[in-house]
């Protein structure tokens, strides 16, 4: 009987997951909203892609976040007017609870990268401590 190794189950993990990221960075790249965003002149950020209303409003101190960010309160990033938990690495790059492993250069990439990955699915509530809100 052929056994498989755990290096062998490994590497064609590797393998296939490495395809499956090729495969959405290209599809990404490719991918434009149907309607233009309309940024305010406060930085504001209204739009429609994919069919669903991406709002972006930046730094009122609103939501969760409440400026404990190094004191600089993070934009608050809606999905269908359901808030997108987004965090601020150390580079100035942008990651977010539905996608933790792909950085953003910015809040309107990331919260577009994420309906992509929503597929449809309603934004549930996140909670910090685990459970849903």
């Amino acid at each position: 009987m052929n056994k498989i190794t755990r290096r062998q189950a490994l590497g064609t993990t590797a393998g296939a997951l490495t395809v499956l990221g090729l495969t959405a960075a290209a599809t990404s790249a490719s991918a434009s909203p149907t309607t233009a965003a309309t940024p305010s002149a406060t930085g504001q950020v209204d739009e429609v892609y994919q069919g669903r209303r991406i709002q972006i409003t930046q730094g009122g101190g609103g939501g969760h976040h409440g400026g404990h960010h190094g004191g600089a309160a993070l934009p608050t990033v809606r999905i269908d007017g359901r808030e997108l938990h987004v965090m601020r690495n150390a580079d100035g790059s942008w990651i977010s609870v539905v996608n933790h492993y792909e950085t953003f250069a910015d809040p309107l990439s990331l919260a577009r990268a994420a309906v992509r990955e929503l597929q449809g699915a309603v934004l549930a509530p996140f909670s910090p401590m685990g459970g849903m809100a």
